[in-house]
């Protein structure tokens, strides 16, 4: 028996493929989040201490299909970063619709680091155990991202968001928009169970080399 995971091009996989994903995702999930919690507590420990303000950081993205849910991450930025944002707006280092900056002058002192490591996203685990990302993915969007996407972008939204993907082992914010959606549409059309292990896997030396991580 067949299902249908890309509405668009109509590609059909074997039906055990989620729900394999989905156990995966639960039992390393779950994991990770333990094994990575000391690591968690004392980032938000030293946040709290550094900025005064909360560590954490609930951000509302875009999932599979549209759905939108809050996608924890630990806090790099100042306390009232987002109503700064216009005012460095013509610092964006990115085509298409993303914000990014390399230096971003709204970053907190344990910010840069935070971000270099990747230590920042270990709170994704939780929405990965709750269902609303998988561990290897698209990198969930902002909703003001999606909105100006066009079809070929729109695909990356017909499997589940996740922490890890394609983009992330090749390059991450280095590359260009265009690039970046054909990696994500590349894991649309080829993703496999194994394939995710896999780039799981590459995951580990592409942070501890820090590839395109600012």
């Amino acid at each position: 028996m067949q299902m249908t995971i890309s509405a668009a091009g109509e590609r059909e996989v074997p039906e055990s493929w989620p729900t394999l994903k989905r156990w995966i995702d639960v039992v390393a999930g779950a994991l990770l989040l333990v094994i990575s919690a000391p690591v968690v507590v004392l980032s938000a420990l030293a946040i709290a201490c550094v900025t005064g303000g909360t560590p954490f950081f609930p951000q509302e993205r875009v999932g599979m299909h549209g759905r939108r849910f809050k996608m924890f991450k630990l806090r790099t930025m100042v306390n009232g970063a987002h109503a700064l944002r216009h005012s460095v707006m013509h610092l964006n280092e990115v085509d298409g619709p993303v914000f990014k900056i390399r230096n971003d002058p709204r970053l907190h002192p344990l910010g840069r680091f935070l971000r270099r490591t990747s230590i920042d996203e270990l709170p994704n685990l939780v929405n990965v155990v709750l269902g609303d990302m998988s561990l290897v993915g698209p990198r969930p969007a902002l909703p003001s991202e999606v909105e100006h996407y066009d079809a070929i972008a729109l695909r990356r939204l017909s499997v589940p968001q996740g922490i890890t993907c394609l983009w992330q082992i090749n390059g991450r914010s280095d590359v260009s928009f265009e690039h970046w959606m054909e990696l994500d549409n590349r894991y649309v059309d080829s993703w496999t169970p194994l394939g995710d292990l896999l780039i799981i896997a590459k995951t580990v030396p592409a942070v501890l080399r820090r590839d395109g991580a600012h």
